[in-house]
């Protein structure tokens, strides 16, 4: 088993070895979670409900030979061109630097999407490190957050959040409190349960008068994971955090004309912007209450 302590008293004599390892780590997950995030929706649905950067042929699921698709294989390649990258070529952060954001091969631009996630992974892994330490909370504080990191790009490219996400960070929130790691097991399994029902109950009561969908099923069962993991106490403040920054964001769009008026706006990533400011921030609860 890992002996934090010895961790923690080694790295305390050597802190921008700690610092600069666990940025770099997160780096480098992050080049991971650009894989999830792009392949995960070809996998679990067809290629006509995904959008922005995936709106391609099925070609984008395998070779021509019908290799096999999934977050293992085939070797990462170009979108444009189909060529497979070298190890170089796909080094985090650094080969988008070295290559100009272009492929190698075509030229084609490539997303600063790919970058972006790394950068974010990188930064709250390092912020995450210096809040907790070497402990078992900043290894569960980490895994919410690539998770987080994963729904929230997948809900602005495909406005989807996939069961296969939501479901289990709701039980290893589950778990992880169980233990009281971030909040007594009852708060957790309160929050589980408001979090699921209370846009649950949203949902309907806009369908009833509107006659239209203000939420999807996914945003009820990531408000669980989110409750699941920080308790109900947080969960007010979520839902303000989320709600007043969508609606700002949403009126921003529209006053600009980047967005039509009945135009769909994901809100998995205002609702895990309030996620992660409850995880970084939990006093705020006992401040304003």
């Amino acid at each position: 088993m890992l002996n934090f302590e010895r961790i923690n008293e080694f790295f305390t004599l050597f802190p921008l070895l700690f610092e600069i390892s666990i940025l770099v780590l997160g780096i480098c997950i992050g080049s991971f979670l650009n894989v999830v995030i792009y392949r995960l929706p070809l996998m679990l649905y067809t290629v006509e409900a995904v959008e922005g950067d995936h709106r391609d042929t099925a070609t984008d699921l395998g070779s021509a030979n019908g290799e096999k698709f999934n977050l293992a294989v085939p070797r990462s390649f170009c979108t444009q061109c189909r060529a497979q990258l070298s190890w170089f070529d796909n080094i985090p952060v650094l080969s988008y630097l070295l290559l100009k954001g272009k492929c190698r091969s075509c030229l084609f631009p490539i997303s600063v999407k790919y970058p972006s996630v790394e950068v974010l992974s990188g930064i709250f892994t390092l912020i995450l490190g210096l809040y907790f330490g070497c402990s078992v909370k900043f290894l569960l504080s980490c895994i919410f957050i690539y998770a987080l990191i994963v729904l929230c790009f997948i809900d602005l490219n495909t406005f989807l959040l996939p069961d296969c996400i939501t479901l289990p960070l709701i039980w290893c929130g589950l778990i992880a409190n169980s233990y009281g790691v971030f909040t007594s097991l009852k708060v957790s399994l309160f929050g589980a349960v408001f979090g699921y029902s209370v846009l649950w109950a949203v949902f309907w009561i806009f369908k009833a008068i509107t006659g239209k969908n203000g939420f999807g099923y996914g945003d009820f069962k990531l408000l669980a994971a989110i409750g699941a993991w920080l308790g109900w106490v947080s969960l007010p403040l979520v839902i303000f955090i989320s709600t007043l920054t969508g609606s700002i964001v949403g009126l921003s769009l529209l006053a600009l004309k980047k967005i039509e008026k009945d135009s769909p706006i994901p809100f998995g990533p205002y609702l895990i912007l309030g996620g992660v400011i409850m995880l970084l921030y939990p006093d705020l609860v006992h401040f304003l209450y």
